[in-house]
């Protein structure tokens, strides 16, 4: 079974920046499609960014030029790194993975725990 796990959350104030990490645990397989969804407290689920096998990246306008995904392939690894931070970042974000497809039109069956980012003002 795998399991995505989520780190490098925290409270932060606008302007400064986090760095989220997502490694699978268990017995895994290599995933195609590997991304960052976030949610704010009563709004839905939304794609933030996602990166696939070939190193092509999708990012939400909102983020964009703030938000840097990268991944290690060989270790099934994904970063966020999220730069000038605005409280409108604010939520829980969540690791999400798929085997055979990118997972920035729709979600993969993949989901870590959460993490949650608080930006102040």
């Amino acid at each position: 079974q795998v399991h995505l796990v989520e780190s490098g959350g925290g409270l932060v104030q606008a302007g400064g920046s986090l760095r989220l990490t997502c490694a699978p645990s268990g017995n895994f397989f290599s995933f195609f499609g590997m991304g960052w969804y976030r949610q704010a407290p009563g709004n839905q689920r939304e794609m933030v960014a996602a990166i696939n096998r070939g190193g092509r990246t999708t990012y939400a306008d909102s983020v964009k030029g703030r938000f840097t995904i990268s991944r290690d392939g060989a270790q099934n690894t994904v970063y966020l790194q999220m730069n000038s931070l605005k409280p409108e970042d604010t939520g829980v974000y969540y690791c999400n993975a798929e085997r055979l497809r990118t997972v920035a039109d729709r979600p993969g069956d993949y989901w870590g725990q959460g993490t949650q980012v608080t930006v102040s003002n």
